[in-house]
């Protein structure tokens, strides 16, 4: 039962992420539908995903004495799904924090950068960055 909810999520989030898009555009429908299963992943899993990230850090001696929590990524092209982020700050403004933003950008002829900024809204658009939070950690999600 767990699982049809999931895939329902999962449909869902594809058809209303794909018909957030101009029409010029031609949909992915993978990446939509990937995306979805990423974000519904990702939101059912964020305190265990969250949990794990901090055992690890704690097994080295370097854990955050901020709250932290896991939220999804989003691509700032298309607005899809990319994974998650642990995000750690003073607990008013993790709380404040709805997604981390993905930008992709090559640099310096050639450097690849991605750039991680956390986010109040699970949009690309209209969109704050939340000072005083930084993303302490990057999950990719294998579909």
């Amino acid at each position: 039962m767990v699982g049809k909810k999931y895939i329902v999520g999962a449909l869902v989030c594809g058809f209303l992420l794909g018909n957030g898009m101009p029409s010029a555009h031609a949909i992915d429908l993978g990446s939509i539908i990937k995306g979805g299963v990423i974000g519904a992943v990702v939101n059912a899993n964020a305190g265990s995903i969250n949990s794990a990230i901090n055992a690890i850090t704690a097994k080295y001696g370097v854990s955050s004495t901020d709250a932290t929590k896991v939220v999804p990524i989003i691509t700032v092209g298309d607005g899809t799904r990319a994974g998650a982020a642990q995000v750690s700050g003073p607990q008013a403004k993790v709380d404040q924090c709805k997604a981390a933003l993905l930008i992709e950008q090559t640099i310096l002829g050639g450097i690849k950068a991605k750039v991680l900024i956390p986010i109040d809204k699970l949009s690309t658009s209209d969109i704050n960055r939340v000072q005083g939070v930084g993303v302490c950690a990057s999950i990719d999600a294998k579909i």
